[in-house]
């Protein structure tokens, strides 16, 4: 059968994230280099900036998913969320302390925060529930296109055009701003359901006979609202210690699995070129955009926690690889391979989280699954900044596979083999 055209939130959505990322991504490959050569940044204070940077994002992001149900319109958070980025973002070019780059950065990240969840919201309110799957997957497609041609458009600007970081990062701005004017004039509100409202107290002033049929009515309406609504708040359908294990595992790999500022702040000490630190970030993405799906699948074979282990040895002897690179090839190498550990973890931790919770459930499920892991990200990078700071970059590195190794093995006792049914 044909497929029909997707409605058109869900394209100008994927617009939106397409020219984002694109900015984004213009700017990051940059971050690391730039703060330790133009601000004098230890690997401790990137660590600090990007750590704290995803765990404001995180927690926002939580928090923006549970208001956005509660009020009438998504839009405006949605709205608010890329402008604040937008805004913020280009101008890391015009910083002059560390401290300006991070203040930056915590506003870029509060952006996201506020936007993501809404978004993801609008997405799914936009969609039959038939089209839901291909309606993020083409939404995910735009987001990792995005971050492949941001990239190389930096590449040609530092390696063709001769321009400075710098204005690299002010230029970024362009993209930034047609994702703000395809959000304002092609996204719409989509209308949900309108509640019940509660019975008026002055109803008993109406006529006996025109109202009681219709407060009767209502009031049963609102009576079997409320007890269904109390039932619901009353018994909370608990997540289980399984997913609780699960989730302590996912925590201890975590505090090994730093910031990726700082790969390409060990790719730029072992001999890459600044120009081509943003190319090498785009084949990151190009192997991450082509390893998740057959990973995804191939775990609804082999089971989650097999493709799970195997991604974090992966991880394991990737950062291995960063310990001892001592040629710019040997980064090319591991950043390609690198790519292959999101393919088989990235969505498949996910899976995994549905997996262990019953359906009632699975909402806060993943809010705890990604304000857990946010959370987790400011004490890894920090803890791998002050291991880089003070034995280098080879002990931070081997620290980190280390961890994924340690993790690896706990999951293997927590989680069963094969399918987990809930």
């Amino acid at each position: 059968m044909a497929r029909r055209r997707l409605p058109r939130n869900v394209i100008a959505l994927s617009l939106v994230s397409f020219f984002t990322d694109a900015s984004s991504e213009m700017i990051y490959p940059l971050i690391p280099t730039f703060l330790a050569t133009a601000l004098g940044a230890s690997a401790l204070s990137v660590g600090a900036i990007e750590g704290t940077a995803e765990s404001v994002a995180s927690v926002l992001k939580f928090l923006s998913g549970w208001w956005s149900d509660r009020v009438s319109r998504r839009k405006p958070l949605v709205v608010a969320g890329y402008g604040i980025a937008s805004l913020l973002r280009p101008l890391i070019g015009l910083a002059q302390s560390v401290t300006h780059v991070f203040a930056i950065r915590i506003g870029d990240r509060i952006g996201k925060g506020i936007r993501s969840s809404p978004r993801d919201a609008l997405i799914a309110d936009s969609v039959d529930a038939a089209e839901r799957g291909r309606a993020f997957g083409v939404h995910r497609a735009a987001d990792h296109l995005g971050a492949v041609v941001g990239p190389l458009v930096a590449f040609m600007l530092l390696q063709w055009a001769g321009v400075s970081m710098r204005t690299v990062f002010l230029l970024a701005a362009i993209p930034a701003a047609l994702a703000m004017v395809v959000l304002v004039f092609m996204v719409r509100e989509t209308p949900r359901a309108a509640q019940v409202p509660a019975p008026r107290a002055d109803a008993s002033l109406r006529s006996a006979a025109d109202a009681a049929p219709i407060a009767s009515a209502a009031t049963a309406s609102v009576a079997n609202a409320a007890t269904a609504t109390r039932t619901e708040s009353a018994v909370a359908v608990p997540l289980g210690r399984r997913f609780y294990a699960y989730l302590a595992v996912l925590l201890l790999f975590t505090l090994g699995n730093s910031t990726d500022a700082f790969l390409l702040l060990r790719a730029r000490d072992v001999g890459v070129p600044l120009a081509f630190l943003p190319l090498l970030w785009a084949a990151l993405h190009v192997v991450k955009s082509a390893a998740s799906a057959p990973g995804g699948a191939l775990s609804d074979r082999l089971g989650r926690r097999a493709l799970i282990v195997a991604g974090w040895l992966v991880y394991g002897g990737v950062y291995l690889g960063f310990a001892a690179a001592g040629a710019a090839w040997h980064i090319w190498a591991l950043m390609l391979v690198y790519g292959v550990y999101f393919g088989l973890t990235e969505g498949v931790e996910k899976a995994l989280v549905a997996d262990l919770v019953p359906a009632a459930a699975r909402g806060r499920a993943f809010g705890w699954y990604n304000l857990s892991l946010g959370l987790g990200a400011l004490p890894a990078s920090l803890l791998f900044g002050a291991l880089w700071d003070h034995f280098g970059a080879p002990a931070a590195f081997t620290f980190g596979a280390a961890l994924a190794g340690l993790a690896a093995l706990a999951l293997l006792a927590v989680i069963p083999a094969g399918r987990i049914e809930t």
